[in-house]
């Protein structure tokens, strides 16, 4: 399976692989806690919500606390 959109295209938002996967795995978390809460039904998995939001700009390394989270 290959990943869409591709690499290239999110690379130009998030510089490395390894960044790329700790923003869309904070976004998706988001995304499903917000849906969770609202109880809205999502038509697609988080995490591809997240790659996409990615791809379109909307996401990006900048600003982003990539440590670990307190409890």
């Amino acid at each position: 399976m290959m990943l869409y959109p591709a690499m290239s295209k999110l690379n130009a938002y998030i510089p490395n692989r390894y960044m790329l996967v700790n923003v869309v795995a904070r976004r998706a978390r988001q995304i499903a806690e917000e849906a969770d809460v609202t109880g809205c039904h999502l038509d697609e998995k988080p995490v591809t919500l997240a790659i996409h939001e990615v791809a379109e700009g909307k996401l990006n390394a900048s600003g982003m606390n990539l440590g670990a989270e307190e409890a």
